[in-house]
């Protein structure tokens, strides 16, 4: 869990806490009236367990705080949405998900995106996305609209060209040969990736192998300095805490200055275009 959910969950604990002291009842008294466990009360009022918006509906009229309902289910839901669940979220298959990142994107002028893995998903060859989200579509168990999604994901791409937007990718070296696809799916991909370094707009960068341990590092995407994006294996995090968006953007400050740009970085693509060019040639 990260801290941001944490302490919201300790926040809105700690309103309840109050509400249910102002009202002189103890734990036990307002879980009796309830019907809840005897436990519940204090594992939502140390932020251990996010109550349901009929726990804070319970809880209200149980505390005499009915007004309190709307501010309080607002907490509920924002908590919600700071971790969404994979298989929730692609419930309805990949496109709506595109969807929602392209609306994202299009409302921010700076974005600043690290990937140790991967090719960020917004730089990706229609080839490459369809075999990266062939995977996720396989890997989750979610319905199948795979060619909706990619279209959905190509539309990402006009936020490159249009408006006044800006954009910083760093990469670690094993994005470069990591395979996604075949050789071809690859070729194709890196020849995409020098296409877009000649972009006026965007700042490109590769850490090299041999870069030294200088930040924890992880996924993330910095939208503004308003939230941060981080995907793990079973959900995606959005944090808005400004002191925890300040740690994203110092770990992608220390990233971007072990990061090679320009000619350097170009050289390290262009070297693994030749890897797998040769990987292609018949034996």
């Amino acid at each position: 869990m990260t801290h941001s959910l944490r302490e919201a969950r300790q926040a809105l604990g700690q309103q309840l806490r109050d509400l249910r002291k102002d009202a002189e009842l103890t734990g036990r008294g307002l879980a009796d009236l309830a019907g809840w466990h005897s436990s519940k009360v204090s594992k939502i009022e140390y932020g251990k367990q996010t109550p349901s918006e009929a726990d804070v509906r319970l809880w209200c009229r149980y505390t005499s705080a009915e007004s309190q309902i709307p501010d309080l289910i607002a907490a509920v839901r924002n908590i919600e949405s700071m971790y969404v669940e994979w298989r929730r979220m692609l419930s309805g298959g990949t496109r709506r998900r595109q969807h929602a990142s392209r609306r994202l994107e299009a409302n921010t002028k700076l974005m600043r995106w690290y990937e140790p893995v991967l090719v960020p998903g917004i730089l990706h060859t229609a080839e490459y996305a369809t075999a990266v989200m062939r995977r996720v579509i396989d890997f989750y168990g979610i319905p199948d609209d795979l060619d909706a999604g990619v279209a959905e994901r190509m539309e990402r791409q006009t936020v490159l060209y249009r408006g006044d937007h800006r954009f910083h990718f760093i990469l670690a070296q094993q994005a470069l040969t990591t395979m996604v696809g075949d050789v071809d799916t690859m070729i194709g991909q890196l020849d995409r990736l020098l296409a877009v370094m000649s972009l006026p707009r965007v700042v490109f960068g590769i850490v090299p192998h041999d870069a030294e341990y200088r930040a924890p590092t992880n996924q993330f995407i910095l939208f503004d300095n308003r939230l941060v994006h981080v995907e793990t294996i079973s959900a995606e995090l959005t944090i808005s805490q400004p002191r925890e968006v300040a740690l994203y953007r110092k770990a992608f400050d220390e990233l971007a200055e072990q990061a090679v740009t320009g000619t350097a970085a170009r050289t390290l693509i262009t070297d693994a275009l030749d890897q797998f060019h040769h990987a292609r040639e018949p034996r």
